[in-house]
C-alpha cells in the first residue's frame, strides 16, 4: 500500500530511541547486547489487506559504531505496487539523547526525522518528522510528517513501559496515533512486547476512533511479530501482518 507520506516514526517503540523501514526504526538509545553480539536482523513480513490485497516485505537491519544502516524491498500482489527503501539511524549523546534518521526509496522519496530524549531510567522525548511527500510505502502505519512526545520508563534488565504520541502536522493535522508499550525480560533471554495502538482522525469524511495491537515475541535469535491495524494510514482498509526474523 503506498501513502504519500514516508518513514514512520516508532522511534521509541522497538528499540529505545533510534527506529524506522517497516518496523526498523528506533528511539536512539545505545544498542542493546543483541544487536552488539549478532549485528544482523532480518525480517520477512506478509501483509493482508481487508481489499483482499496481500504484500511482503523484506527488511535486513546492520547495527555498528555508525548506528543501524538498512535496506529493504516490498512488493504487493505481483509487483503492483513494489519498491525498495534504505535508511540509518543513529543515537548521540548521554545525559541528553539526540537521535536523527534518515530514508530513501526509490521513486524519489526522501524522509528524515529528529529526537531529543532526557532521563534516565525516567525519560521524556520529543521529535520530529518530514518527508519529500514523494510515494513511499509505509509499513509502520504511523504519520510522518508529524510531532512525536514520548515519556516512560526504561529499566536495566530491559523492562520498558511508555506512552507516545505522533501526531501530523502537515496534510492532515487531525491524525493522531496513541501508542501505549511494555516490554517484559524472560527468563532465558526471551522477552514479550505488547504495543497497543488508539488511533483518531478522518477517513473519508468520516471521524474514526480505532484500537490496533501488536504483539511481538523475541527468543534470542529468532522473533515473531504479529500486528492488527485498523484503517491503515488512514484509509478504509483494516490491515493484519505477521513477521517473523532472525539476529544473526
Amino acid at each position: 500500500m503506498i501513502a504519500s507520506r514516508g518513514a514512520a516514526i516508532m522511534l521509541a517503540l522497538v528499540a529505545p530511541l533510534a527506529r524506522a523501514a517497516g518496523d526498523e526504526s528506533s528511539t536512539a538509545a545505545p544498542a542493546d547486547e543483541a544487536a552488539i553480539e549478532r549485528p544482523f536482523k532480518l525480517t520477512v513480513g506478509r501483509y493482508d489487506f481487508s481489499d483482499h490485497t496481500r504484500g511482503v516485505d523484506t527488511n535486513l537491519r546492520y547495527t555498528s559504531a555508525l548506528g543501524n544502516t538498512w535496506v529493504g524491498y516490498y512488493r504487493q500482489d505481483d509487483v503492483s505496487v513494489s519498491q525498495w527503501r534504505t535508511g540509518w539511524d543513529r543515537s548521540f549523546g548521554s545525559a541528553i539523547r539526540f537521535g536523527p534518521s534518515l530514508q530513501l526509496a526509490s521513486g524519489g522519496f526522501v524522509g528524515g526525522s529528529a529526537q531529543v530524549e532526557m532521563g534516565e531510567p525516567w525519560f521524556a522525548a520529543i521529535g520530529l518528522g518530514r518527508t519529500n511527500l514523494r510515494p513511499y510505502v509505509n509499513l509502520n502505519f504511523d504519520p510522518n510528517d508529524s510531532y512525536t512526545l514520548s515519556a516512560g520508563r526504561r529499566d536495566p534488565d530491559g523492562r520498558v513501559a511508555m506512552v507516545l504520541m505522533v501526531r501530523d502536522n502537515r496534510e492532515h493535522p487531525d491524525q493522531r496515533h496513541f501508542h501505549f508499550l511494555y516490554r517484559q525480560p524472560l527468563a532465558g533471554g526471551d522477552r514479550v512486547t505488547i504495543d497497543a495502538l488508539y488511533k483518531v482522525g478522518t477517513v473519508e469524511d468520516e471521524t474514526i476512533r480505532r484500537w490496533g495491537l501488536t504483539l511481538t515475541y523475541d527468543w534470542p535469535r529468532v522473533f515473531v511479530r504479529v500486528a492488527r491495524d485498523p484503517k491503515t494510514n488512514f484509509t478504509p482498509v483494516d490491515a493484519w501482518r505477521v513477521s517473523v526474523g532472525a539476529r544473526f
